[in-house]
């Protein structure tokens, strides 16, 4: 009697026990189904987004279409690009010469300043048009901040 009591006993835990395997198992593939259409669908929502946008660019003109010998430097076109500013993260663009005889004019300049008359007279310039000394307000500092930095990007 004990073996059957045994046997029985040993049969229901390995009965519980594929049970709940089974439970485990079938849940989880659904899941994993379930979340295998959703990760579909939405690649195919993003895709055909994306295709749309394409076309709604091809139509309107607009394709990007990488040449290498625009950036050659000085080509005919007039567009100037320097590899190696380009490589140390230096992305700002040349300013014009007008720009650059304002900045001139403002700092007082006839000839080419060196970088240290740039600094120097940057120095005077910011005590004489300091919002904190003077009541010019914060737009004359800020013109002259952006005319140090024209003047000191042209005469390196």
């Amino acid at each position: 009697m004990g073996n059957i009591d045994y046997f029985f006993s040993r049969l229901i835990r390995f009965s519980i026990l594929f049970f709940i395997l089974y439970l485990i198992f079938t849940n989880f593939g659904t899941f994993l189904i379930v979340i295998s259409v959703f990760a579909v669908l939405i690649f195919f929502f993003i895709y055909t987004k994306v295709k749309k946008i394409k076309e709604q660019a091809k139509t309107q003109g607009f394709e990007f279409h990488f040449d290498g010998r625009n950036f050659k430097q000085g080509n005919s076109q007039g567009f100037k690009f320097n590899y190696e500013d380009f490589q140390k993260g230096n992305f700002q663009a040349q300013p014009s010469h007008n720009e650059v005889q304002k900045a001139k004019d403002f700092f007082g300049f006839s000839s080419e300043p060196t970088r240290e008359e740039i600094k120097k007279r940057y120095k005077e310039l910011a005590k004489k048009y300091h919002p904190d000394i003077n009541d010019h307000g914060d737009d004359l500092m800020q013109e002259l901040n952006h005319h140090k930095d024209v003047l000191l990007n042209i005469y390196k």
